[in-house]
């Protein structure tokens, strides 16, 4: 019944959508260019080769040696202009497209603090500080030039966030103790499923054509739906080139402790109607060695990727179409520790042992039409994940094809000049089904249809926002038939298939305060849900990697959570201060406990429910003394603690961390567009209050240090990096390791140089 409702819904959706599409040509629309100047200072100075993008249409451009740039075919609204260079502060404003030809003048502020760009929330672009979410940024750039191996090994960096690891490769992000399904993430606007319900499952997506990571810490359900209960990973891919211009660009990076070697190139051009892309890029790792020299036999990992992009702008449409290739294989340890292993040459990238391969295709679509007082956006895509374990001799043990289709509906308007509505509709259908010797968790059938709605005011000194949310999930699981059947007796006869229907409400209220100058405060109230996945519900097996049977409840309840989450910053010419608390109140949390009983020689854990609160708080500061502009120096710390309303603690919460790092940095000078020198020092506490199945870790100390420069001609920049981690070669456990119990410890000191050429031609006038 619900897939025919569901059906009927898609359908009646197409024929708006039609409608509209044939009632568009006939629509009185404005359309506009906006040009200007960048200028350094109230004389005019010009602030040649910044950047210039408008988020909401998509448009990008850069200026000519004399400051100015031009942008057209932009739809009338209110946008977002963002205007970034090198040795200055970010640039963010709002303009009105009413007339033809808007005129902008952008003074920028020489600085060499990195500010945040415009963020995105849900369906609209904002201001930092005109959103009471606790949203924070990081660019690959950065990410890159800290020598981070992998895409949630960089975004560890950040207060608040960690990474779940087992080994190098595989690894996924942890936002304030939670993980998994309680995260959701989003690429090219579509949620990204990649099988995430198994702790062995990382991430599986590289740096590879990304711009930035935005993230949002704490329950992001009222414009994300299910599973953003915990925060969002939004990564956002690489802007446009500018209109009227081709670039290209090479990169090639190495790191010595893996011995491995990450090489991408991509092409991009846009006109004042067309823009495209084609990415390119491979990497491959050995296994990596802890900081006795000891190898990880098996760790090892590669990824080949491909990315392309194309898009049009009309006078009433922007399109914008992405498609993402990735096949990928990851070594898991699963025999590391029993000796069953032989062990091959220290560059082998050889994967005749236990490894996943994980093959993914994803298609979306972005479509947003300009109404006469209002904009309509509607998003679809398809991502098919196939994952394979396969145990060595060709032998393929699990084999699961996960299909996911979604589309998005959303509808906003301006009321008036301070406050903007939202409402939108979210759909997605899955299909899980097992075509290996091997079955974990069975086929099954997963259908989500939401409506929600959202309303925003922005005022000179307040911004306030809220709204609420419906949510209904169906899920279908199928006598599978393989689980296990090769054991008899077996202790999970009670896994029968479920048909089940969740239902779920939720909603946000939050406002943000500045004073224009040097204050933002923020306080949000939000809730967030998801229904139990395919491993919690039906799991019957032994798991890959870890020495136990794992046995699901088809009884679980919706997990739901309730967040209260402040934030305040301070910000002047010399300082900034962030501080942030939250409490984070979960009925129905579920999580894997370990029983008394055994089988086959190994223990059994079962999913379990029971109410948790998890509390934590984060902070930074950092000095960048207005008279030393070349001087920074900066000073972080992150901790929370999870435990259940019976005093047990939860798993995977990461110890307490903070640190520091001197960073020095130089303007431009010729050719010379910019240079750093950075070192810092991370200091992770004890964590001595493990759940039931793990241990305790001790605390570690890691140094690491970073040097880069950027190189601008006419015609070609360089840029070059040049990282170390774990410098003094600290043997440690990271208590989210997840072999820590096995005695396997984390990666020692690893150096890694990066080299990237972009070639810029002129642009076409």
């Amino acid at each position: 019944m619900l897939y025919a409702r569901a059906g009927q819904d898609w359908f009646d959706a197409m024929k708006r959508i039609a409608l509209l599409l044939w009632m568009l040509p006939g629509l009185s629309f404005a359309q506009t260019c906006i040009q200007g100047k960048v200028v350094s200072d109230s004389l005019g100075t010009p602030v040649p080769f910044a950047n210039v993008f408008i988020p909401e249409r998509n448009s990008a451009a850069s200026t000519d040696v004399n400051g100015h740039f031009k942008t057209c075919r932009l739809a009338a609204g209110t946008v977002q202009i963002q205007v970034t260079c090198i040795g200055y502060k970010t640039h963010i404003s709002t303009i009105d497209l009413r007339d033809s030809v808007v005129n902008v003048t952008v003074q920028l502020v020489q600085s060499r603090t990195v500010y945040p760009e415009v963020v995105v929330y849900g369906t609209q672009s904002s201001k930092p500080d005109e959103t009471p979410n606790n949203i924070v940024t990081l660019s690959a750039t950065s990410m890159r030039n800290n020598g981070a191996v992998t895409l949630t090994e960089g975004i560890a960096q950040l207060p608040g966030v960690n990474q779940l690891s087992t080994g190098t490769g595989i690894s996924k992000p942890v936002i304030r103790g939670l993980y998994g399904n309680r995260i959701q993430t989003v690429l090219s606007g579509m949620r990204f499923d990649n099988q995430q319900w198994q702790d062995e499952h990382g991430l599986g997506l590289s740096d590879i054509g990304v711009d930035r990571i935005e993230i949002i810490k704490g329950p992001a359900s009222l414009l994300y739906g299910s599973e953003a209960m915990g925060g969002v990973l939004n990564i956002i891919e690489e802007k446009p080139a500018p209109t009227g211009s081709v670039i290209g660009d090479v990169s090639t990076a190495v790191h010595t402790n893996t011995y491995g070697n990450q090489t991408d190139a991509g092409i991009k051009g846009a006109t004042d109607h067309h823009f495209w892309r084609l990415r390119i890029g491979e990497e491959s790792h050995a296994d990596y060695a802890d900081g006795n020299g000891k190898r990880i036999l098996n760790s090892r990992f590669d990824g080949y990727h491909v990315k392309g992009t194309y898009g049009w702008r009309g006078k009433r449409w922007l399109i914008d179409n992405s498609y993402l290739f990735s096949l990928s294989n990851y070594g898991f340890l699963m025999d590391a520790f029993t000796g069953n292993l032989t062990e091959d040459g220290r560059l082998s990238r050889n994967f005749d042992m236990p490894h996943h391969t994980v093959l993914m295709h994803m298609l979306t679509s972005r479509n947003t039409f300009y109404l006469k007082h209002s904009t309509l956006k509607v998003d679809a895509g398809t991502h098919l994940n196939n994952r394979q374990e396969q145990e060595g001799g060709n032998r393929i043990s699990l084999n699961m094809q996960l299909n996911s289709h979604s589309m998005n509906l959303a509808w906003i308007r301006q009321l008036n000049e301070h406050t903007g509505i939202n409402l939108g509709n979210q759909n997605l259908y899955q299909t899980n089904r097992n075509f290996g010797s091997r079955t974990i968790v069975p086929d099954a059938n997963l259908a989500e249809s939401s409506f929600f709605a959202y309303l925003k005011h922005r005022g000179k000194y307040v911004c306030a926002e809220g709204g609420i949310r419906y949510d209904l999930k169906h899920i279908t699981t199928f006598e599978t038939g393989t689980i296990n059947t090769d054991f008899p007796n077996n202790p999970a006869s009670d896994i029968q298939p479920v048909n089940k229907l969740y239902t779920s409400l939720n909603g946000a209220a939050g406002i943000s305060l500045t004073d224009r100058k040097h204050l933002n405060g923020k306080l949000n109230l939000s809730t967030g849900y998801r229904a139990a996945n395919l491993a919690e519900l039906s799991s019957n097996g032994l798991h890959e990697g870890t020495v136990r049977y794992e046995i699901g409840n088809t009884d679980l309840k919706v997990e739901q959570n309730i967040c209260f989450d402040s934030y305040l910053s301070y910000d002047t010419e010399w300082l900034t201060i962030t501080a942030s608390a939250y409490e984070n109140h979960f009925l129905h949390y579920i999580y894997l406990a370990p029983t008394d009983d055994e089988y086959i020689g190994f223990r059994i854990y079962r999913y379990q429910q029971q109410n948790a609160t998890l509390r934590g708080s984060e902070a930074s500061a950092e000095l960048h003394p207005s008279p030393l502009p070349w001087l920074s120096v900066k000073f972080h710390f992150a901790t929370v603690k999870g435990r259940t309303d019976l005093g047990e603690q939860l798993p995977f919460i990461p110890a307490s961390k903070y640190g520091g790092t001197l960073r020095l940095t130089s303007g431009r000078k010729g050719k010379l567009a910019s240079a750093f020198v950075q070192a810092g020092i991370n200091r992770v506490a004890p964590q001595h209050h493990p759940a039931q199945f793990e241990t305790s870790t001790d605390g570690y100390m890691l140094m690491e240090a970073s040097a880069g420069a950027v190189f601008h001609t006419p015609r070609h920049d360089y840029s070059v990096s040049l990282a170390g981690n774990n410098l003094l070669n600290e043997v440690y456990y990271d208590h989210l390791s997840r072999y820590k119990e096995f005695n396997i410890y984390n990666m020692g000191r690893n150096i890694s140089l990066r080299f990237t050429m972009t070639f810029n031609p002129k642009q076409k006038p």
